[in-house]
């Protein structure tokens, strides 16, 4: 694909104009929608559920424990600052827990605790409907 060129097809560039506003729209909606309420029932808000379902899929997949934070904060879609205030909130919720790698003394591992496994567990269901009424329909 092209870039487009406001000066030969305006009316191109006015659609990837609104096409990238109805992401914003859905984005902002859809989270919005996620924070009130899994904040109201669970205490936890997107980048929370994030980190839970992450920290959930890798037990899953690699049938262990916890990840490396460097792989988690890219994978939640925060900065490492960001993600480490994060993680120091969800470790005093007794959410998660971290330690040291014991490959790389220098790495961080972050795993879920008991009660972050039940809090991701009876989120989810809240998360995906949300999810349902909030984002167009694939085709």
């Amino acid at each position: 694909m092209t870039d487009p060129d406001p000066d030969r097809d305006p009316a191109a560039e006015t659609a990837l104009s609104e096409k990238w506003r109805a992401v914003l729209a859905c984005h902002a909606a859809t989270s919005c929608a996620i924070d009130r309420e899994l904040g109201e029932a669970f205490g936890i808000g997107v980048s929370e559920f994030e980190l839970l379902e992450r920290l959930w899929e890798f037990e899953q997949e690699e049938a262990q424990a916890g990840s490396r934070a460097q792989v988690l904060s890219g994978a939640v879609h925060l900065s490492q600052s960001a993600f480490s205030r994060l993680v120091a909130r969800m470790e005093k919720a007794g959410l998660v827990e971290r330690s040291l790698c014991q490959d790389d003394r220098r790495g961080i591992f972050v795993a879920l605790t008991d009660e972050g496994r039940e809090r991701y567990r009876k989120a989810r269901p809240v998360h995906r409907r949300i999810l349902a009424e909030t984002l167009p329909p694939t085709d």
